[in-house]
């Protein structure tokens, strides 16, 4: 069997305010905006590393989506207060440079630098949106 030749280009995570998305992933994380889009009275938000311009992540409005019905829009809504409902793991080889400038940046902690029992040493946040963002150390 031959080798597909597909890459990781965008994943999506909600939000439900663009200007804190903003400012975390922009002035928090260090990533760029790579595009910006207001439609509908929505607001879409493409940001990455600046180092790695084929991967994004684009910050969506969970009401764009298309065919969920008005009850799914409020579970989704109390999932994302509560934190449940995304979640993305990204890496450094500066665990704990990234950890202290997260946390001087008022991310809300979940968890310090931890060495996992699984072989991983790691740490976590919730950006304001309540997604659960894991960092892992690259060894």
């Amino acid at each position: 069997m031959t080798a597909m030749d597909i890459t990781i280009h965008q994943t999506l995570l909600p939000h439900d305010d663009p200007d804190a998305s903003l400012a975390f992933y922009r002035d928090t994380l260090g990533f760029e905006v790579r595009n910006d889009v207001e439609y509908g009275g929505m607001h879409w938000i493409t940001v990455g590393p600046p180092d790695q311009r084929g991967t994004s992540i684009v910050l969506y409005p969970p009401a764009a989506t298309p065919g969920i019905t008005d009850d799914e829009r409020r579970t989704i809504a109390e999932m994302m207060a509560k934190g449940t409902y995304a979640s993305i793991n990204l890496a450094t080889t500066d665990l704990d440079g990234t950890f202290e400038r997260l946390q001087a940046g008022d991310a809300e902690v979940v968890q310090e630098p931890t060495e996992q029992p699984y072989g991983v040493r790691d740490c976590a946040f919730r950006d304001p949106a309540g997604n659960l963002i894991r960092i892992q150390e690259l060894r």
